[in-house]
């Protein structure tokens, strides 16, 4: 097939538009045209009152070698990509060894997966619950201030990307379209189709639920293992601190499981797993991440901001933005996490903590919009040696949010503040007209009293320049809820190109919390690549142990 890199038709165009256009932009008959389908749909909403589509299309015609000739020089056509995923590796019959998955968010849950269609029958140790089970100790902190530290936003099946807008878009390079993979494991799983071709595509929590549970099923029909509340106490470890080899972990429960080949895709949030892994002797270095807030703004404000006239169209669903502003401290500040239509909502993992974090259904539906706003945090901002002491970003960010905590009357509820109150450096008295949608409530406060005097002074000066990108931004009744401390995680796991640890054999840290991944789509093709160095690893192991 040709692809045709860009395709531009009204945002009214008629449902039946795009072949006709499609046969004239390459001049051809509609007779010609044998087959197309969408590849990529984004809109360019610049010029607001003349919003336009474009489209990526894939198409076959019937003389392909004269429609190229014809069109040699027109570089928006080119030769469409071959979108196939291939596995690399199948278990040879009567293998013994089965490889073990510490954690089951995307990385561990595409690991998983693709190591059982390749037949290496893994084992996956989830500390947390199945997803439904978890899904009501979630509510229980929403509705009843009630955490449990083993099951709640954090952990569990589906991983932090369960409660989230279920984004499914990223930056990374992909030159094999393994995200094409995750994307088709998760239509196959009852995600909509959509997700195929959206320039930003996403599912909503609701529908994550049940295509984890779906893809839960896929692997053990596969022949793996998934079992839930068995937390890894210890990674178990011979050699020295410069060169080992994993041997297999021990459970909380004391069991010991053999494994030569271990992925580790904990999460960004697994502390108390971290701090074994480097009692263990793995080399673990600390890494930057970000501290902020989360901002809300009514959604029917953004919508009109970027898409004036046309906000509500149905071809463009509720508004989303992204924003950067570099700060005269020499910090960045940027929007993350934008959750349109959502609610910001409680995340913590720790007792006598506070962490927000975003989510959205598929509908993006509610009245307000929430981006977290975060300041980025250096290494040497840690309280300490971080060279000596790789774990410091960690009680960094316990120390804000325990201040959360406190901030917000030590029940889980969250400190809040309105804009024109932070940016005049004043407590909040009262909520003005835009309504809190974190659960279990907001306290009004200073937030200054849990951020870094530097994240405070970035943030004001970024909200004001946020303000001349998006009118009404630096509103004054718009809502800052605090703490959001769980950007991305704040250690690195080295590994190397064979996706093994630097000092460590047969261990393979893996996702977000190992420091190789940002969100559901990157995490995912992180478990697919880690999945294919173990299944070639071990088939390697297993012509040595042959040929021995």
């Amino acid at each position: 097939m040709l692809r045709l890199t860009e395709l531009k038709l009204p945002l009214d165009h008629a449902d039946d538009a795009l072949r006709p256009a499609l046969c004239a932009r390459l001049g051809i008959a509609a007779e010609e045209l044998l087959d197309f389908r969408i590849a990529k749909r984004s809109h360019d909403a610049r010029k607001k009152s003349a919003i336009v589509l474009i489209y990526q299309i894939d198409f076959s015609v019937r003389d392909e070698q004269a429609l190229r000739l014809r069109l040699q020089d027109d570089a928006k056509i080119i030769p469409a990509p071959d979108l196939d995923y291939r596995f690399p590796a199948q278990a040879p019959a009567g293998l013994s060894e089965r490889p073990v998955i510490i954690g089951f968010g995307p990385c561990g849950l595409m690991a998983g997966l693709v190591l059982a269609q390749m037949g290496f029958r893994p084992i996956i140790l989830e500390r947390g619950k199945a997803v439904r089970e978890r899904t009501q100790d979630t509510w229980g902190l929403w509705r009843k201030q009630v955490l449990n530290p083993e099951s709640n936003v954090q952990f569990g099946e589906g991983g932090a990307g369960t409660f989230s807008d279920g984004k499914l878009y990223s930056q990374i390079k992909d030159p094999r379209h393994l995200g094409r993979k995750v994307m088709e494991e998760f239509v196959r799983a009852g995600a909509p189709e959509e997700i195929l071709y959206l320039s930003k595509p996403h599912i909503g929590t609701f529908r994550l639920v049940k295509m984890v549970e779906h893809m839960r099923a896929s692997i053990l029909a596969l022949g793996g293992e998934i079992r839930f509340s068995s937390k890894v106490e210890r990674l178990c470890r011979e050699g020295n601190q410069e060169s080992g080899q994993i041997t297999g972990v021990e459970l909380a429960s004391g069991e010991f499981i053999a494994s030569r080949h271990v992925v580790l895709a904990v999460g960004h949030s697994a502390r108390d797993t971290f701090a074994a892994v480097q009692a263990s002797g793995v080399f673990i270095e600390a890494k930057p991440f970000a501290i902020g807030v989360r901002i809300e703004h009514p959604q029917q404000m953004i919508d009109q901001a970027r898409f004036g006239s046309n906000a509500g169209h149905p071809r463009l669903g509720a508004a989303d933005y992204k924003l950067v502003h570099h700060a005269s401290n020499g910090r960045a500040v940027y929007s993350f996490c934008m959750c349109p239509g959502g609610q910001v909502v409680a995340a913590a993992s720790e007792p006598g903590q506070v962490v927000t974090n975003g989510m959205s259904q598929y509908s993006r539906a509610e009245r307000n919009a929430n981006s977290a706003l975060v300041v980025e945090v250096r290494p040497e901002d840690f309280p300490g040696d971080y060279r000596k002491n790789p774990l410091l970003g960690i009680e960094y960010q316990r120390q804000w949010e325990r201040l959360a905590y406190q901030a917000g009357g030590e029940t889980y509820d969250a400190p809040a503040q309105r804009v024109g109150d932070f940016l005049a450096n004043r407590p909040s008295q009262a909520l003005g007209a835009v309504e809190p949608s974190y659960q279990p409530g907001v306290r009004m406060t200073d937030l200054a009293t849990c951020l870094p005097d530097y994240v405070c002074a970035a943030l004001r000066e970024a909200i004001v320049a946020f303000d001349r990108q998006i009118k009404g931004f630096a509103q004054d009744d718009a809502l800052l809820t605090g703490v959001e401390t769980r950007t991305s995680s704040p250690i690195r796991i080295r590994r190397g190109d064979d996706f093994q640890s630097i000092n460590t054999r047969g261990l393979y840290p893996a996702g977000e919390g190992a420091g190789y991944a940002g969100g559901i789509l990157s995490a995912g093709v992180d478990g697919i690549k880690v999945a294919e160095a173990v299944a070639l690893a071990m088939l390697a192991a297993t012509k040595t142990q042959q040929s021995a």
